[in-house]
């Protein structure tokens, strides 16, 4: 793991409570806008890694960490500890019925799983998805591919496609023997009808069932976030808490 090099990496941070698994120098940021929650700010301590084995990736998950390139974060905001880790076990997951439909409705795609590979086609298909349903501006093309493809974690890229051959959606994924990570899914704004984002899950948690892969874990959930509201769609599921416990859904509420 590489070293930084800030004055700042020892600032205490009230939130969270959960240290790293391993003693690392962690940075911390400078406030800036909450990604997630309008008028907040937000803070997070984070390391610069080259390389890291996927099982210890994975403890950092237990920790309350992510990654994002070959940065792995946690959050670090002094009021507000509202971006929960969700996990799924994969063993106990049952699928609606709308998910059954969901799935029923994408039966014509074909999905490819191997080393993540970026591509113009990729892209331009990311392209399309920020401006399309995040209405954000448009990163270029190296930031695109050091956000999504740079990874210091053993990565597999999803690709789903319909039956003429065209990209519709990409997932990226960080597996090991205890987990599989959702990283990131974009797919073509046109084909909203399609559900893609949750077909997506629906399609990772059976690849995890698959390898049995006993964790599914999907990022943060943040109550109010709209954009976040469907990782708590996907039950039974479990939240980690602060004392670093993971409890199921019902029983976590108020415990965060």
């Amino acid at each position: 793991m590489d070293n930084p090099s800030s004055a700042d990496r020892a600032t205490p941070a009230a939130y969270p409570s959960l240290k790293s698994p391993v003693r690392i120098p962690l940075v911390v940021s400078a406030d800036h806008p909450c990604p997630y929650l309008p008028d907040r700010t937000a803070r997070n301590r984070a390391v610069l890694v080259s390389r890291m084995p996927p099982l210890l990736y994975h403890q950092f998950m237990d920790a309350g960490f992510r990654r994002s390139g070959r940065v792995i974060y946690q959050p670090a905001c002094p009021a507000c500890r509202l971006c929960v880790p969700v996990r799924l076990r994969v063993g106990d997951f049952k699928t609606s019925k709308s998910h059954r439909r969901c799935l029923r409705h994408n039966a014509d795609l074909s999905i490819t799983a191997g080393p993540p590979q970026p591509s113009d086609e990729k892209y331009e298909l990311y392209r399309r998805y920020q401006e399309g349903w995040h209405q954000s501006t448009t990163e270029d093309r190296q930031a695109f591919e050091s956000f999504l493809y740079e990874s210091p974690i053993d990565t597999l890229e999803f690709e789903y496609r319909d039956p003429a051959g065209r990209l519709l959606a990409v997932g990226i994924c960080d597996r090991c023997t205890e987990s599989l990570s959702s990283v990131y899914f974009f797919y073509d704004p046109n084909e909203s009808r399609r559900s893609l984002g949750t077909f997506g899950i629906l399609h990772e948690i059976q690849f995890a069932a698959e390898n049995l892969i006993p964790y599914y874990y999907l990022g943060y959930w943040v109550r109010g976030c709209r954009t976040m509201d469907y990782k708590a769609a996907f039950r039974p599921c479990q939240l980690l808490c602060s004392d670093g416990v993971w409890r199921d859904f019902e029983a976590a509420q108020g415990l965060e």
